[in-house]
């Protein structure tokens, strides 16, 4: 029985590994989109890019913890590459498609972890997925403005601040 809960546990953190190696991989990409549209003077773009990395350095912290918990260890590696150089069109089409598939992937390993009877990690899971559908709507509405509005939308944010001030908050509006 003992090695029967061994087993579970491990299950349960090598998806919470999988899903922080996600995050550490959403932080690269999106900080990097953030220097990139600070450099292109999108300020108000980069402002909000950096806002949602710094909520993913959250959800991979909330995600070593709990790995930590059930007395695994952490990953430190991202799981992908960084695209670079990409145009601002093609920045938030990706990112909606990075966070519709982190969103289905957390819903497996939430199923992953109820199999496994850990109702703490679904719960982390689940909370997770909310934050993640913030970010979705707003890469996707992003990319419909830019769609629909091209250049003039694009023109109204040219040469907007990229102050972001305190770093306290995040692109949902809490500190998670």
């Amino acid at each position: 029985m003992v090695a029967n809960k061994k087993g579970k546990k491990e299950k349960v953190i090598d998806v919470l590994n999988k899903a922080r190696a996600m995050e550490l991989h959403a932080i690269h990409q999106y900080m990097n989109q953030h220097y990139n549209l600070d450099d292109k003077d999108y300020g108000e773009l980069a402002v909000k890019m950096k806002l949602i990395a710094i909520d993913e350095m959250r959800h991979a912290e909330s995600f070593a913890e709990r790995i930590k918990k059930l007395g695994g260890e952490p990953t430190t590696q991202r799981e992908g590459s960084v695209k670079t150089g990409q145009s601002i069109q093609a920045i938030y089409k990706s990112n909606a498609e990075q966070e519709d598939t982190t969103i289905e992937a957390y819903s497996q390993f939430c199923k992953i972890c109820q199999e496994q009877g850990d109702t703490i990690t679904v719960r982390l899971f689940e909370q997770m997925i909310e934050k993640e559908q913030i970010h979705l709507n707003y890469y996707e509405n992003t990319s419909g403005h830019i769609k629909i509005l091209g250049n003039i939308y694009l023109a109204k944010i040219a040469g907007t601040a990229s102050d972001t001030g305190s770093s306290r908050g995040g692109a949902s509006g809490s500190a998670d």
